[in-house]
């Protein structure tokens, strides 16, 4: 059987950033966030519940803020990754403290893998996200063909 080629999708300059965080992560996104307010500033946001309320009042910037993870937000982001409305996800995720909706943060973790976006879960990797040259110019993104309609 013949392999089907990948098919391209290109990941604007100005992207579309999914932010997330768990309880114990939040004040560390926060943190993180307003080191980089500028170069968030230039992007479209959008958060889970508490974590996007505390963000736009921390930077000033518009954040469309969704539900609460454990209330669906993290399958909100979820959906709008297989739709192309998200081209990265910050999510700063704590490892060490069982989840009640740890199956919607394992479903959002694998899709967007599934759908190859670049995805940062800590601050370091959130760091080498964000100053990377390939961030701040349109990237071609591959995806396999497969999964696409």
């Amino acid at each position: 059987m013949d392999a089907i080629p990948d098919r391209i999708v290109a990941l604007p300059a100005r992207k579309r950033l999914a932010l997330v965080a768990h309880d114990h992560e939040k004040e560390n996104l926060l943190d993180w966030a307003r080191e980089n307010r500028e170069i968030l500033a230039a992007h479209e946001l959008c958060a889970t519940g508490t974590t996007g309320g505390m963000l736009a009042a921390a930077l000033d910037l518009p954040i469309e803020r969704l539900r609460s993870g454990p209330l669906g937000g993290d399958q909100q982001i979820g959906a709008r990754i297989s739709e192309g409305a998200v081209d990265a996800l910050f999510f700063f995720w704590d490892p060490l403290e069982p989840q009640p909706h740890d199956p919607d943060v394992r479903a959002l973790l694998r899709i967007a893998v599934v759908w190859n976006i670049p995805v940062a879960c800590n601050r370091s990797s959130a760091d080498f996200l964000l100053s990377s040259p390939l961030f701040s110019d349109e990237y071609p993104r591959r995806v396999r063909r497969p999964l696409v309609a």
